[in-house]
């Protein structure tokens, strides 16, 4: 039976990048960094036979964010007329105890906005926002 949803994967073009901006400015903890060559499996796993990838975990208290830097093959960049209506994954959501001083927390540091943050209901404060490859996420107060 499903518990709960565990972790969610980004793959990334610069690990070392991410983990700056998820570790630092976001505030994850940096739990592992995993080296997958073609003989670990990884390949098998994701359909795509004999890549390489470095892996790093990230923790919250509740989830944990995995990035993906591939090497073989190299990842394409995410399109850039993709929209929060598409489908599939279209963004992480953060936790936050202060939506508002987080927000300016992440300006400090040049993070790019879709909006400032709202009020979405009453005492839920929200806000869109992109990490280093343009990936959305979202930061809620409730």
């Amino acid at each position: 039976m499903v518990s709960g949803v565990e972790h969610v994967a980004l793959s990334v073009s610069d690990l070392e990048r991410s983990l700056e901006f998820y570790s630092k400015v976001i505030g994850l903890e940096l739990t592992r960094i995993v080296e997958c060559p073609p003989e670990m499996g990884l390949g098998d796993v994701t359909g795509m036979p004999g890549c390489r990838a470095r892996i790093a975990h990230l923790q919250t208290e509740k989830a944990m964010l995995e990035l993906f830097e591939y090497h073989d093959p190299d990842g394409r960049p995410i399109s850039g007329d993709r929209r929060q209506a598409d489908i599939g994954l279209i963004h992480v959501g953060f936790a936050s105890t202060d939506a508002r001083a987080d927000f300016k927390r992440l300006q400090e540091h040049g993070v790019e906005f879709f909006s400032d943050p709202i009020e979405f209901r009453p005492g839920v404060w929200l806000f869109y926002f992109k990490g280093p490859d343009g990936e959305v996420c979202e930061l809620r107060e409730t």
